[in-house]
């Protein structure tokens, strides 16, 4: 199966500005890119490419003063098959867990295991470990909080949404990586593309995706508590601890989000770029002062 995916994002600065985005397809599926264009942006400015810490491809560039725009456009093949479903996947013991994911068991910027652990222990302490453990977070997650573009907060932790009871599909995954690391399970932030492939087609505009991996029996594990039910096409861009890691865009300085589109769309009996966009998008553009 081919899958078209691609960007436009266009932003207004006071004057040059740094910028880091994080919107490069993840290195594990760039093998499985058939075409697609440069990093194109209007004005031309130079860029140059390096890899995080989590293994997330970053690139950098000055966006001058006034507008800027960013777009890209591929087409990457895809195995056509839901998420993987392994019930029989256990939990692995903590002294047992590779050096690199015990940091995934922490708390971080928006997933406070502080705040947390003790409802985490009394909801999910007395179920069955390892799989049926984490399926039970995610469907009390999913359960717990209302979706809706017009919740997006940029500032809105984990807790904060369990309290609220409305997120966004970034703070649905806070708050089961957040339970999942109060249970002692490794879990961690993914963002990437998702189209309608497989299931109706929502009519909001299309937007990026956020997700989490599990980490069980020594593999990573796709769960999605917004959606909550394997979906077909994830591309990958970047992961990390929680959305500090991995935002669309760092910007050194203010700026204006006046554009923002996203395609994602099985190739055939696809129009070339569907029209839909969207200018509200806030909550993972960030800007540093």
């Amino acid at each position: 199966m081919l899958i078209r995916l691609g960007y436009e994002i266009a932003i207004e600065c006071r004057q040059r500005t740094p910028v880091v985005s994080l919107l490069e397809i993840h290195k594990d599926r760039q093998p499985d890119i058939k075409r697609q264009t440069r990093v194109l942006t209007a004005p031309s400015v130079p860029s140059s490419v390096y890899q995080d810490r989590y293994g997330n491809a970053c690139r950098r560039l000055v966006a001058p003063e006034g507008s800027f725009r960013i777009l890209y456009d591929a087409v990457v093949e895809d195995s056509g098959e839901p998420d993987e479903v392994n019930m029989l996947a256990g939990e692995t013991p903590v002294e047992e867990l590779p050096d690199d994911v015990l940091g995934y068991l922490l708390g971080s910027r928006y997933c406070e295991t502080d705040h947390l652990s003790d409802l985490a222990w009394s909801l999910f302490g007395h179920m069955p470990s390892g799989w049926a453990r984490v399926q039970a977070i995610v469907d009390y997650v999913h359960n717990r909080l209302s979706f809706g573009y017009g919740y997006a907060r940029s500032t809105r932790t984990a807790a904060q949404a369990h309290d609220e009871r409305v997120g966004v599909c970034r703070d649905f995954a806070h708050l089961a990586i957040t339970l999942c690391r109060c249970m002692n399970i490794p879990a961690r932030y993914v963002n990437g593309y998702l189209g309608d492939i497989g299931v109706p087609v929502d009519p909001a505009p299309m937007d990026f995706s956020a997700w989490m991996e599990v980490f069980l029996d020594g593999k990573w594990y796709p769960f999605d508590p917004r959606h909550n039910i394997p979906r077909i096409g994830r591309v990958v861009i970047a992961r990390g601890r929680d959305a500090t890691d991995v935002p669309l865009l760092h910007s050194f300085g203010p700026h204006r989000l006046v554009f923002f589109k996203v395609w994602t769309y099985e190739q055939e009996g696809h129009p070339a770029r569907p029209p839909h966009h969207r200018v509200d998008r806030t909550a993972d553009v960030q800007m540093l002062a």
